[in-house]
């Protein structure tokens, strides 16, 4: 369980940087990395208590990562 958690924040945190340094995102790297971590957290631990996701914990990790990107910069961005 341990080792899942620590791949997960692994995951999480290249996908917030290849994010960033894409061009996909424009929080900033450290923001990227951050959202992309709470985003594979939640994930993880709805899995664990619920059962909910994909097999393979890295593809819940990617997909959560990359899912919180989306919503959260644009959650909070200012409308015009």
């Amino acid at each position: 369980m341990f080792p899942v958690m620590i791949g997960t924040i692994v995951i999480a945190g290249i996908v917030g940087y290849v994010s960033e340094r894409s061009g996909f995102t424009r929080n900033g790297v450290i923001a990227s990395i951050i959202i992309c971590i709470g985003g594979a957290f939640l994930a993880y631990f709805v899995r664990l208590m619920f059962g909910i996701g994909f097999a393979s914990p890295g593809l819940n990790a990617i997909a959560s990562s990359v899912g919180a990107l989306i919503i959260v910069p644009t959650h909070w961005r200012k409308r015009r």
